[in-house]
């Protein structure tokens, strides 16, 4: 409310000092008008502008003017010519102008990289940490995360973004309760990871207010940081590699430790259920893997020997087929 009542004081002011402190005549009111029209304006778009981009701005366009200050009097006295003095005179103003402009340019479209610097994400000389990878929600969910790292398998910072730690907070927040204890988990996972003295954790606070999805801006901030993505999400491992990120997947790594088991091998399996075709039982090994048994429909409930016929090796899992001794 105290805004309006300030804008409107302002459009008042502004004809009446112009009438009285300009000319006392439609000139000093137009004079008046315009100037309040403008201060109005300015606010508006202040009011509209980011925080980080008025003060980048700011010291931008500073820096820029004491550029051109120097460059309009330390060069004519340097070089000590009348001729460069009138040239620089004479387009000082003009110097002022593009250097203040440049210096405002080069600090917005710069200022996502002072962003790298912010929080626990810091510069190591010239150069970035070396080694980061970036956890998402879904590999914090998953927990193995916690394992693999205690493995020292996972070397480097881990950097886990703020937007993500959001996403996992109101997901703690949810009404259903399967979400809300998986994400509660995730949280104490997050503490885990940063009390182990093993590891060097950072949260990184850059969000990016105007990308909408969360995998975007997981590819994003893992293009700027030059990290590599830590996930169990399919999609967005797929995703992040044609977007040129290295996408680490934990169910990938899962798959590659699975034990190898060729056509001909006998295997001992507990038969669970009934399969979809005729005859089939299902049973799983201890990693998970499903086994399908030709002629297992009669031994559910036991634990059979078979012979292992074929071996599928999907990206998101692997299956085996299988018949009974």
């Amino acid at each position: 409310m105290f805004i309006y009542i300030a804008r409107l004081a302002v459009i008042i002011a502004g004809p009446v000092i112009g009438y009285m402190k300009i000319s006392a005549d439609g000139k000093g009111i137009l004079i008046g008008t315009a100037a309040a029209v403008l201060v109005i304006a300015i606010e508006l778009l202040i009011q509209s502008a980011r925080l980080d981009d008025l003060v980048a701005g700011g010291i931008g366009l500073i820096l820029g003017l004491v550029a051109a200050s120097i460059i309009n009097n330390v060069i004519p006295t340097l070089v000590d010519n009348p001729k460069v003095y009138e040239v620089f005179k004479k387009y000082s103003l003009l110097v002022s102008v593009i250097s203040g402009y440049v210096g405002l340019l080069i600090a917005l479209k710069k200022k996502g990289e002072i962003d790298l610097l912010d929080k626990e994400i810091h510069l190591t000389g010239s150069k970035l940490y070396v080694g980061l990878k970036v956890l998402d929600s879904s590999a914090i969910i998953d927990g193995r995360i916690l394992e693999v790292s205690d493995t020292s398998f996972i070397e480097g910072v881990l950097v886990i973004p703020g937007f993500v730690m959001s996403e996992v907070q109101a997901t703690a927040d949810s009404p259903q309760e399967e979400k809300r204890k998986k994400a509660r988990r995730a949280l104490d996972i997050v503490n885990e990871l940063r009390e182990n003295e093993k590891l060097n954790v950072k949260i990184h606070v850059k969000d990016y207010e105007d990308i909408e999805e969360t995998d975007a801006k997981l590819i994003k901030l893992c293009q700027e940081l030059k990290a590599k993505l830590i996930t169990t999400d399919f999609n967005l491992t797929k995703a992040a590699r044609a977007q040129g990120v290295e996408a680490l997947n934990i169910n990938e790594l899962a798959n590659s430790l699975k034990p190898k088991l060729l056509p001909g091998e006998a295997i001992e399996i507990f038969i669970l259920k009934k399969g979809k075709e005729k005859e089939q039982g299902i049973g799983f090994l201890e990693d998970g893997t499903m086994v399908v048994v030709d002629g297992g429909l009669h031994h559910i409930g036991d634990k059979v020997e078979v012979t292992v016929k074929t071996v599928l090796q999907k990206p998101s899992g692997r299956m085996i087929f299988a018949r009974v001794n």
